[in-house]
This record gives structure tokens, sequence and C-alpha cells, in this order.
């Protein structure tokens, strides 16, 4: 009988933060660490929606929290209240995330690119600025950033999406480096054009064609990112750091 990838009980009592949390990637993964047995400090913008997400989960040992990742004060008093609740910090999924209307370059709003670059990039920032001292404290752990297949591309219409997750890849590898020697992973997953609420505002024929920029012939599922983050964050990945992992369908490879 084969093994599995990672020993799914190595998961058992660590406590796992995970912003963006409410929704898409995040939930997914939450939903996985929670079966898992993971203790789980959730944070999303969207407070009514994550106490109803968290709700479902099969574990009690789940704080949610609703947090403004764009609030360098914020991110460092969630994590210090997971902390404090949990006894400490193991494991960290940066998904946090949005996404606005396009725009070509010339005209795109100065007000539109401060929001996405503070949302996608500098939330990432406050977050591991603050996960990184934690887990220390508990000798090491692993944080995985979600980045974005147009953090190797660009994209017309989307100026401020495209430099922030090219950001958050350049930002991982940093402080990957700072911290390799510390007992600290830090990665990034690249996912492609996921079914998740940022594509909800597509319609049938856009749905169609952003499935076909992908050699697969389809856009990706949530759960399929989270095999990737799982792999990340488990022992199984214990010489892998500053790297960033393709979930994207064969986006990438053309």
């Amino acid at each position: 009988m084969t093994s599995p990838l990672f020993d799914p009980a190595a998961f058992t009592g660590k406590v796992a933060f995970v912003s963006g949390a409410a929704s898409g990637i995040g939930a997914s993964t939450a939903l996985r660490l929670a079966d898992l047995g993971a203790k789980l400090v959730l944070a999303d913008r969207d407070g009514d929606r994550l106490a109803g997400f968290a709700a479902t989960l099969s574990s009690d040992d789940v704080l949610p929290l609703e947090l403004d990742v764009t609030s360098f004060a914020g991110v460092e008093a969630a994590v210090a209240q997971g902390v404090e609740h949990f006894g400490g910090l193991d494991l960290a999924v940066n998904s946090a995330g949005i996404d606005l209307p396009r725009c070509e370059t010339a005209q795109y709003p100065a007000e539109q690119w401060d929001r996405i670059i503070a949302v996608n990039l500098t939330g990432v920032f406050n977050a591991v600025r603050h996960q990184i001292p934690a887990m220390l404290k508990r000798g090491g752990g692993s944080i995985v950033n979600v980045a974005s297949i147009m953090g190797f591309r660009g994209f017309a219409g989307q100026p401020a999406y495209t430099a922030a997750k090219h950001g958050v890849l350049g930002f991982t590898k940093a402080a990957a480096l700072d911290h390799a020697g510390q007992g600290i992973r830090i990665n990034a997953v690249a996912p492609g054009f996921i079914d998740t609420p940022l594509l909800g505002h597509l319609s049938d024929e856009k749905r169609q064609a952003a499935a076909a920029l992908h050699p697969m012939q389809r856009v990706g599922q949530a759960d399929e990112i989270t095999n990737v983050i799982l792999f990340l964050l488990s022992d199984a990945a214990s010489f892998v750091t500053g790297a960033c992992f393709e979930a994207d369908g064969g986006y990438l490879a053309k």
C-alpha cells in the first residue's frame, strides 16, 4: 500500500493562522486543517460570514477574528490574540486578497491601486511580520503565502494585481532567506484561475474564456490548491523554503 505524501496526524494539535478564511482557498484550507485536528485562528474582514463558516467546522478549537489585513496593528493584535488563546503558533496561510474591476494603466484609479496593493501585498507583509516572531518562540514553523500566476506574467487591465502578486513572490523569497536558519519555512503557491468568489462576477462566456487559458481546459477548484498548501505546511516539505509551487492547470508552461 502506498503511504500518504504527509502524515495527516502531524497536524493534530498544531496552531494555524489562516487569513481570508471566510471563503475560497482560505475556507477550503481551514476546513481541511480542522478535519486534520489543527487548532485554528481564522481571520477575515467579513466577520459575519467568518462566524457562520467557523460554526460549520468539525473542530471546537477555532478562534474567528474579524480582521482587516491592511492594518499593521490589527494583524499584530490578531496574531497575539491567537497565541494567547492557543499557546503559540506553528502554521500560517496568508490567503486574504481582493480583485477590482479591470482598467488599463493610463486610466487606472490611484485609490484602486492603493487598495489592491494594501490588501494583496502589504497585508501579506503585515501577517508574516507578526507570524514569524510567534513561531520562533515555538522553535520554528511554516508559512504559505497565496500568490498567483500573475506573479509570473503580466495581465492586461490588471496592473495593481499583477504588481502585488509579483511582490508577494519577491517578499516570500526574501523573508525565507532571512529566517531559513531559524526553523521557519516560507513558501508560496501560485494558483491559476480558481472557482472562488473572486470569479463570481464573470459571465458564463468569460468563465469559459478563463478556462480556455489553461491547457487543462478548465478552472481549478479551491481544494486542489489546498492540497498543495498542506504539503508545503507539512514536514514532507522540510527542505522546501523560498519556493513557489505553481498550481495552474499548465498555464505557466505555455
